[in-house]
């Protein structure tokens, strides 16, 4: 994993947005992979379109992955992250065209209630989801996408207070 500035996404990897969803107690939104055999739980994320704004692209993919635009950006990293995806997974999904992904992170204050999420509501990513409490979120990731994870969990600590509070 490596940082990169704020000017823009590292070449040769992919352009994405990432989204660390927190509830009034500071829990964080998890959802459970649908394409993979083991349980693979991450945050939503996914590509940024061409032309898009990554703040525009957050708010997109929160409501295509779990179903929800009850939410507020609340904090944003400074700089983009950036993770190689195993050779495999590469081939197999982007045929070689990029190296991994290159991530905009974003925090949300979700403002809905648990009936609000709909996984249901586009094409399907994530076949279960659930809040946990924000340090364990690593420990669930798959290994190759764990370093950012961890990076995203240290920049967003200060929010995990809850109470609808951004900054308690």
């Amino acid at each position: 994993m490596s940082q990169t500035p704020a000017t823009g996404p590292t070449p040769g990897y992919r352009p994405c947005v990432g989204i660390m969803l927190l509830n009034d107690a500071g829990e964080v939104f998890l959802g459970r992979r649908e394409d993979q055999r083991e349980p693979a739980w991450q945050m939503p994320q996914g590509g940024i379109d061409k032309g898009e704004d990554p703040r525009h692209a957050a708010r997109r993919e929160l409501r295509e992955e779990a179903g929800t635009d009850r939410a507020e950006i609340v904090a944003e990293m400074p700089g983009w992250l950036d993770y190689d995806l195993p050779a495999e997974i590469s081939a197999r999904k982007w045929r070689g065209r990029w190296r991994g992904q290159s991530q905009k992170w974003f925090a949300m204050r979700f403002t809905g209630t648990d009936a609000d999420i709909r996984l249901d509501s586009h094409h399907p990513e994530f076949v279960e989801w659930r809040w946990v409490a924000m340090e364990t979120v690593p420990s669930l990731i798959v290994p190759f996408k764990r370093p950012v994870y961890e990076a995203v969990v240290a920049a967003f600590r200060h929010l995990a207070g809850g109470e609808g509070d951004p900054e308690s």
